[in-house]
């Protein structure tokens, strides 16, 4: 699998719900398909105003060619060993979770009663999550996986719970049907990859650090020392 198609498996779903990336999905989802790279999916993924950005620092700092090199997508959405070279001057690396948990505003907004529900729903569902099958139905995939939990001071990790989630849309399945036990990525409710045992612990590790950060944040705004991740 190319760039082009890992990186259409990870932006696919927030782009269909219209959070993000050009306005036609049903292109995003047809070059996902097809693992077509051409000048005009380069288009449409310049169009991820958050993605492409740390795309092209990940790519500039490792001396890669290419924002949509294979290793450069992994790296953003899933991480791996070229993050470690292109670090931010607040002390974050250029992965998703750092996007998600830092750069956008639903963290400010957990301390805010009105709006608790709401922030800790879309950190969940937007950062990338990772799950273990329980069972596939028809492209109707049970996981297990651990949903954030607030509980006032401090975001973590609670227990795990059963969820479902989609691994195709409108016909087209981007990736094969999966079985019990096999370890998945998850994005807004659709499964993004398989994942390997090492993309398994390199999500884990990159999510805990960015995490770590948010609450160093949280807590020192609540005149707290950072808290410990477990």
């Amino acid at each position: 699998m190319n760039g082009p198609a890992l990186f259409v498996r990870y932006a696919f779903a927030p782009n269909r719900l219209g959070y993000c990336g050009p306005a036609d999905a049903g292109a995003l989802l047809e070059y996902g398909a097809l693992g077509r790279a051409d000048n005009g999916f380069r288009a449409l993924a310049k169009q991820f105003d958050g993605a492409w950005p740390q795309l092209r620092l990940i790519a500039g700092s490792s001396g890669t060619a290419d924002p949509l090199d294979r290793e450069v997508v992994e790296a953003y959405w899933i991480g791996n060993r070229l993050l470690d070279q292109a670090g931010d001057a607040r002390g974050g690396l250029p992965h998703h979770s750092f996007q998600v948990f830092c750069l956008y505003p639903w963290a400010e907004l957990l301390g805010e009663e009105r709006s608790t529900a709401q922030a800790l729903r879309v950190l969940d569902q937007c950062r990338i999550r990772w799950g273990r099958v329980v069972a596939d139905a028809n492209g109707q995939v049970v996981v297990t996986s651990r949903p954030l939990e607030w509980d006032g001071v401090r975001l973590a990790l609670g227990e795990p719970r059963e969820e479902t989630a989609i691994r195709g849309f409108d016909g087209v399945d981007l990736i094969s049907p999966l079985a019990p036990g096999e370890w998945v990525s998850l994005h807004w409710g659709w499964v993004c990859d398989r994942l390997t045992r090492a993309q398994l612990v390199a999500l884990r590790h990159y999510s805990a650090y960015h995490l770590g950060l948010v609450n160093q944040r949280l807590g020192g705004r609540a005149g707290m020392s950072g808290p410990r991740i477990q």
